[in-house]
């Protein structure tokens, strides 16, 4: 499987050792693609989940649904 570029790029932004102000943005920046990253992981899962549905009932479908939202706009 390919490696997710948000996942790259923040391994490529958090390797940076400038001698400025910018290696600390580089690596907030780096933390947040990969929060990111990981919030559209849980998303789609909690779709896919939604779609296949199999022996969950729609309320609990809907409550995994809101968690990973609730992830997701979290900070």
């Amino acid at each position: 499987m390919t490696r997710p570029e948000a996942l790259r790029l923040a391994d490529k932004m958090s390797s940076y050792q400038f001698f400025s102000g910018y290696a600390w943005d580089c690596h907030k920046a780096a933390a947040e693609l990969r929060r990111l990253h990981e919030s559209n992981q849980e998303l789609i899962a909690a779709l896919k989940e939604m779609l296949d549905g199999e022996n969950k009932s729609f309320r609990e479908l809907c409550e995994r649904a809101r968690a990973a939202i609730a992830k997701g706009e979290a900070k």
